[in-house]
């Protein structure tokens, strides 16, 4: 799903990095170094990996509530990423997060990375009430692969490159319309039920209504778990306003052009 266009210099760059780093990467949880260790080895490797000037664009003097968080990729004034690094032994928990997410609800910073040197997990706050945030994506630094075009891409949506485009939001709008509850909630759409209904009798011959097929999908076979609670709420929501819009635009390419008064 990461379908970008990476330059060639740029990939040859992550390609090289990966070669570099990873065989590093894969010790450094045995060695259990420290905090301080990991925010280094994290440095180095925005640097040599995503393409980020050390001393001019990574910080650790952002200064959040009368703290600091321990990194911040801030490009011509502006902060762009948040990190919060924890040391290569530690197991990344849903408390770290919230700390990461802190720190960037109180400064409006809506990308947080959240990293041990090895796992990478990609963040973007919600900022409504109460707070919320979703994982975009996530990688292992140690097994990612340089062969694979999907595992570039989501390194590259990180790249320095990659800032003055809209690829990571991108990604992240695809990721909250391709899963299970938008395919449940199409799956019982007009349109889809319709189709089954058709479909039915030409294959076999046989007369069904849309309410029949409907109560069958929804009773046997779409599960139960992809109908309840606030995911399908959204996912019923994402639906209705991708056809009200579609709706609307079709309604005005109908529509008459307005006549020029004489």
């Amino acid at each position: 799903m990461t379908n970008v266009k990476i330059p060639k210099k740029v990939q040859d760059r992550l390609i090289a990095g990966l070669r570099r780093y990873q065989p590093i990467v894969r010790k450094l949880a045995e060695r259990d170094i420290s905090e301080a260790d990991t925010v280094t080895v994290c440095k180095d490797m925005l640097t040599d990996i995503f393409g980020y000037d050390k001393y001019t664009e990574l910080t650790s003097e952002q200064q959040i509530r009368g703290t600091f968080c321990d990194l911040a990729v801030k490009i011509e004034g502006k902060v762009h990423y948040l990190a919060e690094i924890k040391s290569a032994g530690t197991s990344l928990n849903q408390n770290h997060l919230r700390q990461a997410v802190n720190y960037g609800a109180h400064e409006g910073i809506e990308w947080v990375l959240l990293t041990n040197a090895i796992v990478w997990k990609v963040y973007r706050i919600k900022f409504g009430q109460p707070l919320d945030w979703d994982e975009v994506y996530c990688f292992d630094m140690g097994t990612i692969s340089s062969r694979s075009a999907d595992d570039l891409g989501k390194l590259f949506m990180l790249c320095r490159e990659s800032i003055s485009s809209d690829a990571l939001q991108e990604y992240h709008r695809q990721a909250q319309i391709m899963n299970r509850y938008v395919l449940a909630e199409i799956l019982q759409s007009d349109a889809l039920v319709s189709a089954l209904r058709k479909e039915m009798r030409r294959l076999f011959d046989l007369k069904s209504t849309d309410e029949e097929l409907r109560l069958l999908l929804t009773t046997e076979v779409i599960k139960r778990e992809t109908q309840d609670g606030d995911p399908a709420k959204q996912a019923k929501s994402a639906v209705k306003k991708a056809t009200n819009a579609l709706a609307k635009k079709a309604a005005k390419a109908a529509s008459p052009l307005p006549v020029a008064a004489e």
